[in-house]
């Protein structure tokens, strides 16, 4: 799940979202559809489309499509490229179905969802800032509500990088004490994308959950 395909012309987007150049990695990953541990949320989840926040939304694709499938989203980033890019991919009559909030983890501003989507971004919060961060997705769940997306685990190789956040197995699975969790994947593995000149030992759990009434 975490290698992705790239286009030849660029690095893989892994080597991109290491330096934080979220234009070289939204390029790299350019077209691909929404991630699997929303797909997998959306399928167990019953009832109508709801209010979902997107948090890290980066260029868009799982908020488009959200909207695509009747949800209203609040989609928020702290890169300008990234939510322009989403203004992009939303066809006309889907754009009032999505609002934007530019922002930083520790200044973002949820509101009360039926989902909270987190591909691959929280682990981009600085540790500093993670616990109010983790506390702000948490209470705005409604009971019921779905988190999909991943953590890092701490054998992952950018552990050692002092802005990221990554987790133990256990430590991960505490912070979901409040929900039951119905789909858990841990990676702990090589990058199969260019391993030769670009080695990544990639720790990630795949989550998605349910947080109880």
């Amino acid at each position: 799940m975490s290698d992705t395909p790239h286009k030849p012309d660029l690095l893989p987007a892994h080597v991109y979202a290491g330096r934080r150049d979220w234009r070289g990695y939204f390029d790299a990953l350019a077209s691909l559809p929404p991630r699997d541990t929303l797909l997998r949320a959306l399928a167990l989840r019953a009832g109508p489309p709801g209010h979902a926040l997107d948090v890290g939304c980066g260029d868009g694709r799982d908020a488009a499509h959200l909207a695509s499938l009747g949800w209203t989203v609040l989609a928020i980033d702290s890169s300008e490229e990234g939510l322009r890019r989403l203004h992009e991919r939303l066809s006309p009559d889907l754009r009032a179905r999505v609002r934007t909030q530019l922002a930083p983890f520790d200044r973002m501003t949820p509101e009360p969802a039926d989902l909270v989507c987190a591909s691959f971004s929280l682990p981009f919060c600085e540790p500093a800032h993670f616990p109010a961060l983790w506390q702000s997705i948490t209470s705005s769940l409604r009971p019921g509500g779905f988190f999909a997306g991943q953590l890092f685990g701490d054998r992952d190789d950018w552990a050692s990088l002092p802005d990221r956040t990554h987790h133990s197995p256990d430590a991960a699975r505490a912070l979901f004490r409040d929900f039951d969790i119905l789909f858990w994947q841990e990676e702990d593995r090589e990058s199969r994308v260019d391993p030769a000149r670009h080695p990544k030992h990639w720790h990630v759990y795949h989550i998605v959950a349910r947080k109880r009434a």
